[in-house]
């Protein structure tokens, strides 16, 4: 009874629309994939396109992001110094206390250091430069590399085919969101990861935007929600 039941729900829900590339009219469309190449994205905005000069723009670290490692660097540097500062005015700071008061340091000295990493690999720049003609993410450019193939995420210019937006539902015990990515599809059929965060509108004009500096099409697929 219960089996049919569930099987009447299941029935009244219509089913998810099956995306088609081939409405780009293009035959590599049909040819790449469609599935999120980072799963599990974040449910805020983390990068903005910004444009430096005619030539060069790049995606920089949004308010969102700073925020957020900037309170977990905060965290871990506040906590023990007010820590070791309520025993000094409490006059219960003594030489027999030094290890209570190391371990909120060193756990405070720790977390500083995963935020710092944490910052110096998201805030990593992520470049489509004309004067070069390369595309990159990374501190170094290809052009300042012996082997191109050293810096995993980066392409001429001249090989990107198109900008593909697509959309994920992520959902855990806690909360569910959408996350949206963009990617570069190249005259292969690969693909890079460009950004992937949760603010679908400022995506969007950021890949308007790109597309007009690469002079290439946005393949949106970004479902409805």
């Amino acid at each position: 009874m219960l089996k049919k039941f569930v099987e009447v729900l299941k029935n009244l829900v219509p089913p998810p629309e099956v995306f088609d590339p081939s409405q780009f009219n293009d035959p590599l469309a049909t040819q790449v994939e469609w599935t999120p190449m980072h799963p599990k994205g974040t449910s805020f905005r983390t990068h903005k396109l910004v444009q430096l000069h005619s030539d060069r723009v790049e995606f920089q670290p949004a308010w969102g992001l700073k925020l957020f490692l900037g309170i977990f660097l905060f965290a871990g540097a506040f906590a023990p110094i007010s820590f070791v500062f309520a025993l000094a005015i409490s006059g219960q700071m003594n030489s027999r206390m030094i290890f209570t008061i190391l371990i909120p340091i060193v756990m405070g000295t720790v977390i500083v250091i995963v935020g710092y990493m944490l910052y110096y690999r998201h805030s990593a720049p992520i470049v489509c430069d004309r004067y070069s003609g390369y595309f990159w993410k990374g501190r170094k450019a290809p052009n300042e590399v012996l082997n191109i193939n050293a810096i995993k995420d980066a392409c001429k210019l001249e090989d990107i085919h198109a900008l593909q937006l697509i959309s994920e539902y992520c959902q855990d015990s806690k909360s569910s969101y959408y996350s949206y990515e963009l990617n570069l599809v190249l005259n292969t059929g690969n693909r890079i990861n460009v950004v992937d965060h949760g603010n679908q509108e400022k995506l969007r004009q950021d890949a308007q935007v790109l597309s007009v500096f690469l002079q290439v099409p946005v393949w949106d697929a970004i479902e409805s929600e």
